[in-house]
């Protein structure tokens, strides 16, 4: 097993790998809870979407694990998840079983772009200055989702966001959960982001702020009433609503999980020459996922940016997400114990990764004004605009103007030219 995940070349062990996958669970299990809300909106059944939401980041993350050997876990992606029940099929009234074979499609179509190495060379012809820009961008977006669970951030007509009610439970419970984290990883202590949630959990429940849960084990509900509905209606994806439908899919999968490979990949250390190892594996294990959590009956399944929190904890091998697929399978029994993990239990960790993933804005060179634009604006979108996938579009529409501007066409691959239009065509039609 150790030779299998390059424990030693990896500078890792069990410990340090058990304890980042455990944490990388903790940090999103809050989608086992939010998933089914947001999908039993579009009519599906919660409990149903509960266990295939859990058996699909399970699947997922044991792929990633076992054939990238990366430490990113995967589950149903939020915004996706919204974006399925509350746009297509309240939206567009298109029935929840056509919707999940649109997701179905566009899984598909994944593999293929990815065994053709399609998405491969795209990943790998994205320029150093904009990797760097996606990750600390979503330095910036998950601190700030982070501040906004907690409460410490509110939305206000005047001035969109300000300062919450920093005296509230929930948000007192967020602070003091990042100020014992802040010392734990100051002192140079292994595990802090985990030992700070769950001593931020023990003190929520301590001052009833965290729901003490009532039993330990609960019995598993059917996937019966989800199971295989993509077949259902997988000839009613054949028309221009649907189609445009799978291409929003495709399109916010493919860079979310773009952005999110090369984030974490780059925190961990992972890259070389600025390029993703192993890409190829860890796309087809992202794509197949999807693929499956659509056929469970979930809507895209994707790599995701909580991984960060593992990786932080000292994750650096495939056995980090084998632990994290592990703990999502159990959580199917376990599912009362779950509820300890409330918004300002994870706010410190998404806080403190924040924290750590800006730290790639020191190698981008500033004073080139030509890589400073869009560097800036990939990074600044992202949270103004609540999107990562909107963040790289509009930093990767910005990068070919300014460098031709500075004259310096010939260092454009021509993939980014191609990103242009797709990303021109995008706003102009999607958005």
């Amino acid at each position: 097993m150790k030779k299998f995940f390059e424990f030693e070349a990896l500078g890792t062990n069990y410990k340090k790998e058990t304890v980042a996958g455990l944490t990388t669970f903790l940090s999103m299990a809050y989608i086992l809870f939010v998933n089914p809300s947001i999908l039993s909106a579009a009519g599906m059944d919660g409990n149903a979407v509960f266990v295939a939401t859990a058996l699909a980041a399970a699947i997922g993350s044991l792929l990633m694990g076992v054939i990238a050997k990366y430490p990113i876990a995967l589950a149903p992606g939020m915004g996706l998840n919204a974006f399925f029940a509350f746009s297509v099929v309240l939206g567009m009234g298109v029935p929840w079983q056509t919707a999940l074979s649109g997701v179905l499609a566009s899984g598909l179509i994944f593999i293929v772009l990815t065994l053709t190495g399609v998405r491969e060379k795209i990943i790998n012809a994205i320029p150093a200055e904009l990797k760097y820009a996606v990750g600390a961008g979503i330095g910036l977006f998950i601190t700030f989702i982070g501040f906004q669970g907690a409460g410490i951030i509110r939305a206000d007509e005047a001035t969109l966001v300000a300062l919450g009610d920093i005296s509230s439970g929930n948000a007192l419970l967020a602070i003091f959960g990042v100020v014992l984290t802040v010392v734990l990883m100051v002192r140079g202590i292994n595990g802090a982001i985990f030992i700070g949630m769950v001593a931020t959990a023990i003190v929520g429940m301590l001052t009833n702020l965290v729901h003490v849960p009532t039993a330990v084990v609960s019995s598993v509900p059917s996937l019966a009433p989800t199971f295989g509905a993509a077949f259902t209606n997988f000839g009613d994806i054949f028309t221009i609503q649907m189609l445009v439908v799978i291409l929003t899919f495709l399109f916010v999968d493919f860079f979310d999980t773009a952005g999110t490979l090369v984030a974490v990949a780059n925190q961990a250390g992972l890259m070389k020459d600025n390029k993703l190892p192993r890409a190829g594996k860890a796309l087809f294990a992202d794509s197949s996922a999807t693929v499956v959590g659509s056929i469970l009956g979930t809507s895209t399944t994707t790599s995701y940016i909580e991984s960060s929190a593992g990786v932080a904890a000292g994750g650096r091998s495939g056995f980090t997400s084998v632990v994290t697929a592990g703990l999502f399978v159990l959580a199917i029994f376990f599912s009362p114990l779950l509820g300890v993990v409330t918004s300002a239990v994870t706010a410190p960790a998404l806080i403190i990764v924040g924290i750590l993933m800006v730290s790639s804005l020191g190698k981008i060179e500033w004073q080139r004004f030509e890589v400073a634009v869009p560097a800036f604006l990939t990074i600044i979108a992202m949270p103004l605009t609540y999107s990562i996938a909107t963040g790289i579009a509009i930093g990767f529409i910005f990068y070919p103007i300014t460098m031709i501007a500075k004259g310096r066409a010939k260092e454009i691959n021509p993939i980014m030219y191609g990103l242009f239009v797709i990303f021109v065509l995008y706003f102009i039609f999607l958005v």
